[in-house]
């Protein structure tokens, strides 16, 4: 298997507002930048399309270390999913899952990797993630545009 490192990040100018998603993709030393963006979102909504965006630009089954700034996104994959499809995508108090589409889509786009998870603090220093904060950035001003 292909080894990839993935750093993602989500932007919302507003909350919710106008968003950006953007990824810096690594392999073999080679870089791919990805980056978009929507009119009316959030940020959580912008966190979770960046890394959709990030494993569905993979073309075959890779091994994947991912960094995210975003708790909401580490956890909710690695910990929290397993009990949402367990009850029908309904939250322990029993609410729907807020954007479950999104979810579902990621559920489906890391299913055919071998996805290591990892949380890094945001605007702290790490070159990944601050590049890929200034893509998700773009995806922000490309929409305004």
């Amino acid at each position: 298997m292909d080894k990839v490192e993935i750093y993602a990040d989500g932007a919302c100018k507003g909350n919710p507002g106008t968003g950006g998603w953007g990824a810096l993709m690594v392999a073999d030393g080679a870089k791919k930048e990805i980056y978009g963006g929507e009119l009316n979102t959030t940020n959580n909504r912008m966190e979770l399309q960046a890394v959709i965006e990030a494993l569905t630009a993979l073309k075959r089954p890779c091994q994947v270390v991912l960094y995210t700034d975003s708790q909401y996104v580490q956890k909710g994959i690695s910990e929290w999913i397993h009990g949402w499809k367990a009850r029908g995508w309904k939250t322990a108090a029993k609410a729907p899952v807020k954007n479950v589409d999104l979810w579902q889509a990621l559920d489906l786009a890391q299913s055919v990797h071998h996805v290591e998870w990892r949380w890094v603090r945001g605007h702290n220093g790490h070159p990944g993630n601050e590049r890929a904060d200034q893509l998700a950035n773009l995806g922000v001003e490309t929409v305004r545009a």
